[in-house]
């Protein structure tokens, strides 16, 4: 979806692809491109956003499930129950643990002029 308003001043552009930014083209003047609490947001832009400039939308929402999930976990083992399957879906221990591989060869890697590094499996 896209939304293009044209006035006798300026036209403004959005996509629903890229919601972060809108093209804001003052007449007789290059296109300007605004991003979502950003420079040249307005005040009440800034007042209806949640998030700071930078952070994609969703930002919150990927926390908050996360944070649903582990309660979901804990009140089960208090309740001495099976958590919601759904809830199981979170990092794991081993999920961080390889991620600090990967972050391991990526520093390799950048030490050796980019040079391909197997990464460990200690």
């Amino acid at each position: 979806m896209r939304l293009r308003i044209y006035g006798e001043r300026a036209a403004i552009e959005w996509r629903q692809e890229d919601p972060n930014y809108l093209n804001f083209t003052p007449l007789g003047e290059a296109p300007r491109l605004i991003r979502r609490n950003g420079a040249g947001a307005t005040p009440v832009a800034g007042h209806a956003c949640r998030i700071p400039a930078g952070h994609p939308e969703g930002y919150l929402e990927a926390f908050a499930q996360l944070y649903a999930d582990l309660a979901e976990q804990i009140t089960a083992r208090m309740e001495k129950r099976a958590p919601d399957p759904m809830s199981l879906l979170v990092p794991g221990v081993a999920d961080g643990v390889a991620g600090m591989r990967f972050i391991e060869g990526v520093l390799e890697s950048s030490n050796h002029n980019a040079a391909w590094i197997p990464l460990s499996t200690k």
